[in-house]
């Protein structure tokens, strides 16, 4: 997943702010084409993931396709597709440490 600089979506009769990217390739014709799937997801107050706010397929085909050796090169190109900018690698918060329990 990749941070996104933030993008309004309008989801359930109100706009709400998209900051992370989910792609992965759900379909590749060998030497023709990939389909990948998409998630756009805000993000909670805890920045934690928070709901899917958009969500689709892109089709890479033609010159795009025979340059794509590597994964950086896909995530660049459905953000291109989606007119979105990458801005880093999403990494969930580490929760807190929890506090022993000790005896009274």
């Amino acid at each position: 997943m990749k941070t996104i600089e933030p993008v309004s979506i309008w989801d359930n009769g109100q706009v709400v702010e998209a900051k992370v990217l989910n792609t992965y390739a759900i379909n590749v014709t060998l030497g023709t084409s990939a389909v990948f799937y998409y998630q756009l997801f805000a993000e909670n107050v805890d920045l934690t993931l928070g709901m899917q706010v958009a969500q689709g397929n892109l089709t890479m085909t033609g010159d795009a396709y025979t340059q794509w050796t590597i994964d950086s090169y896909a995530w660049d190109w459905v953000a291109g597709q989606l007119n979105l900018t990458i801005t880093g690698d999403y990494v969930p918060p580490v929760p807190p440490d929890p506090q022993p329990i000790t005896a009274e």
